[in-house]
């Protein structure tokens, strides 16, 4: 069994209320984020992949027009923009490319992390 990790970045701003951070959270404020979409599988012995890199690229693209430089407050469906609806969010917008173990959004500046197993994880 392989797993395949495919990462990429947006920039975007959003506001949390009723979080123990205060005025600080509740401000309009912007984060550089990275996420990681981990497919699994066996590789086609045709190919020699476990999923064909382009739709899995093309997966991803659409999700990041989604989300960069917007304020993900604004963003349909997303709900409130904290770390695990993001990586909901992306979830179930890249499980055409295969199948999808795990999706992680990463706040590098502030050092948070949440990965996400799916509705059966």
């Amino acid at each position: 069994m392989w797993e395949l990790t495919k990462s990429f970045g947006f920039e975007a701003a959003h506001a949390l209320t009723g979080t123990t951070f205060g005025a600080a959270s509740e401000e309009i404020h912007g984060h550089s984020f990275r996420a990681d979409v981990t497919i699994r599988g066996i590789p086609d012995p045709a190919s020699g992949m476990v999923t064909d890199l382009g739709l899995l690229e093309r997966s991803i693209a659409d999700v990041q027009k989604k989300l960069d430089h917007k304020l993900l407050n604004n963003v349909p469906d997303l709900g409130l923009p904290t770390l695990e609806n993001l990586t909901r969010f992306i979830w179930e917008r890249v499980q055409s490319a295969g199948q999808v173990t795990r999706v992680s959004v990463h706040r590098p500046s502030c050092g948070e992390s949440c990965t996400y197993f799916g509705p059966k994880g």
